[in-house]
């Protein structure tokens, strides 16, 4: 009895892991290029409402900027 109980539910999880996939319905991602003279802080402060410190942190980790150095022609990808 207790083989069987396992046994489903082993199948119960592989089927679940492979049917529950990103099916892509998501928004689309947003890119910014980076202008001269152009800042995260300015970006953020554009692309977002509100104190744009957050923002910041957050175009560094997605874009996995290790400081705050940005040039012209540089794709980011917005948060």
């Amino acid at each position: 009895m207790f083989g069987r109980i396992v046994i489903v539910v082993l199948v119960a999880a592989v089927l679940w892991a492979v049917l529950a996939r990103d099916t892509g319905a998501g928004p689309h991602a947003r890119y910014h290029t980076v202008r001269q003279g152009e800042t995260l802080w300015a970006i953020a402060a554009e692309s977002y409402g509100g104190d744009p410190r957050e923002s910041v942190w957050k175009l560094q980790t997605r874009n996995e900027l290790a400081g705050t150095t940005i040039v012209p022609g540089q794709r980011l990808l917005l948060p």
